[in-house]
């Protein structure tokens, strides 16, 4: 049977005309390259400056580490409870394994030793079967995708926009040379930071519910279509959290994405996927929101029911290679980690490569390895292997069962949180009629108000929170600034001591930082779990005795004031809801 055009797999394009011109002149690593030549068996190594391995003071790495199964997933029934007695086994990293094959070799003679770019050969191997066969089995260019290690995605970031940008100098540079980067409204605002002292235009894209949008005032396509030259290039570059997205929890459908995609292939945009949320979806907010899961050209299977089941990346319908997906280890293991990975078209990933050569060169050795071991273990040709029989390391089921897991964790505070604040969001605002003091039949006027609003995350660990400000009976008396100001203060104050991001922390331009002052961003992420119910409770009242006041009087502290309160009640269950770091 001859399979029609569409159904073969295409090259990726040629996207060399968006590298900066850095990145379009970076030379392989002269010294990086002579590696190669350091596994030549019996090779006498001359050439390298390496320390000699049996002067690192390291004997071993060891841990005793969590088992896959210690936390419920999400189809476990919602109250059972947790392992009674968490599972846990041990891991160890030798000094040298008996291995041969640098694919499986873990070890601190390796891992501790200078390396090449691209990772620590295990990791990479486990990382890229995971991402090529299970995560991203269907990305439709030929030949697939490559990967590249970083130190987290916001190492990740900023390769990528070193790569794909030119640094703009209003004393050197003319306006048309201006790039740009397109965002959400309300976006993470590290990346934010990272593009603007490059004198990038940042040019943010009206939300809903969903996430970006594409039409309508200010989605992206008005954005695009109409774009005025005087400010500069069409940006070329799009950044966006599809998932869970930070700040406001939303998750972007397949049919929203495919959509994005298409514009982006109209005005050739590069779309930076930071997904550090990925596996965070939650079924039981996505079951009652129109979805295609896991699209894909080619029907292909992850292996996975749980990754089957997820919202997929843009990379599953990338037939140009113009996206550069970023993900961590942050969310997943531990932000300490500072791990992660980029995946994008390989002559993309190359160029990603050669920027980390003369940078940050590769991760940490010790992360790497402790991660390595944790993922894979001793490879079953080591004759350490046999003694190390009583340990216990994930490989790939296991891998794909802690996300698992977490995602049941991470949705069952979402669930309590939200149902809290879902219970909470009225309050009742009496009012004294026009009758006369001395009149006997006084009466009142009772209302039920909203205090403010919220939309269910399907995934992430936020909760993005509106605050009713119009319906606050001071509202004639203050701006809104003045309120969202008094009530971020009032919070933090006795009984309620709950810490919450205001939106101005998220704002990606002047025109969200006017919309931000009705906005916060609660992390239901880092309580316990047993913790979410009151403290939640606690922010809702906080809203109710703020709607009661008659005035603002003491409520002029500063950020730093509220900071040092919490840290002075930090021991007396003062709530952090902010997240900070997320």
């Amino acid at each position: 049977m001859v399979l029609s055009e569409r159904h073969i797999p295409a090259p990726p394009l040629d996207l060399s005309h968006h590298l900066s011109y850095t990145t379009r002149h970076r030379q392989a690593s002269s010294v990086k390259e002579f590696y190669k030549y350091f596994q030549i068996p019996g090779i006498g190594n001359l050439a390298g400056g390496l320390p000699n391995p049996s002067y690192f003071p390291y004997d071993t790495l060891e841990a005793e580490v969590a088992l896959p199964e210690r936390f419920n997933p999400t189809t476990i029934q919602e109250n059972a409870p947790a392992n009674a007695d968490p599972l846990s086994g041990r891991l160890k990293v030798p000094k040298e394994s008996q291995t041969t094959n640098l694919q499986k070799r873990i070890d601190l003679m390796t891992a501790l030793q200078y390396g090449t770019a691209d990772g620590y050969p295990p990791l990479v191997s486990f990382l890229r079967k995971f991402t090529r066969d299970h995560l991203h089995p269907n990305v439709p260019y030929a030949g697939g995708p490559d990967i590249v290690l970083d130190c987290g995605s916001t190492d990740g970031f900023s390769k990528a926009i070193e790569a794909f940008t030119n640094v703009w100098n209003p004393e050197r540079n003319w306006i048309r040379q201006r790039e740009g980067v397109l965002c959400e409204e309300f976006a993470y605002m590290n990346a934010i930071q990272t593009a603007k002292p490059r004198g990038l235009n940042i040019v943010g894209i009206a939300m809903d519910a969903q996430g970006m949008r594409v039409s309508g005032k200010g989605g992206l396509a008005d954005v695009l279509d109409n774009w005025d030259f005087r400010l500069g290039r069409r940006p070329h570059v799009l950044y966006t959290v599809t998932t869970g997205q930070n700040p406001t929890g939303s998750t972007l459908s397949v049919e929203r994405k495919k959509e994005i995609y298409t514009l982006c292939q109209k005005y050739d945009v590069i779309i930076v996927e930071d997904e550090p949320y990925w596996n965070l979806q939650y079924p039981s907010v996505m079951k009652s929101t129109p979805s295609s899961p896991n699209y894909n050209i080619n029907k292909k299977s992850s292996g996975y029911n749980f990754l089957d089941s997820l919202v997929p990346s843009y990379l599953s319908m990338d037939v140009d290679g113009r996206v550069v997906r970023l993900d961590t280890f942050s969310k997943t293991i531990a932000p300490g980690c500072r791990l992660g990975w980029i995946t994008a078209q390989p002559a993309i990933v190359e160029r990603l490569t050669r920027i980390t050569e003369t940078s940050t060169q590769q991760p940490s050795g010790f992360v790497q390895s402790m991660v390595a071991e944790l993922l894979l273990g001793q490879s079953s040709d080591s004759s350490t292997s046999q003694s190390m029989s009583h340990e216990r390391n994930w490989r790939m089921d296991g891998w794909i069962r802690w996300l698992e897991g977490l995602r049941g964790g991470y949705e069952r505070r979402m669930t309590t949180m939200c149902r809290v604040l879902d219970e909470g969001k009225h309050t009742i605002l009496d009012s004294d009629s026009n009758s006369q003091p001395d009149e006997l039949d006084t009466w009142e006027i009772i209302t039920k108000t909203q205090m403010y609003s919220f939309v269910w995350p399907a995934g992430g660990m936020f909760v993005w929170v509106k605050a009713c400000l119009e319906t606050h009976p001071l509202r004639s008396k203050y701006q809104l600034e003045k309120l969202s100001k008094a009530l971020w203060v009032h919070l933090t104050r006795k009984p309620y001591l709950c810490l919450v991001s205001p939106g101005s922390m998220f704002a990606a331009t002047e025109k969200a930082m006017e919309e931000s002052v009705l906005y916060m961003r609660l992390c239901f992420a880092p309580m316990p779990e047993e913790d979410v119910e009151s403290v939640s409770r606690r922010l809702a009242d906080g809203f109710r005795a703020f709607w009661a006041r008659k005035d603002l009087d003491g409520l002029d502290g500063d950020d730093d004031d509220a900071v040092e309160r919490m840290e002075a009640l930090s021991l007396e269950g003062a709530a952090n809801l902010t997240g900070l770091g997320c």
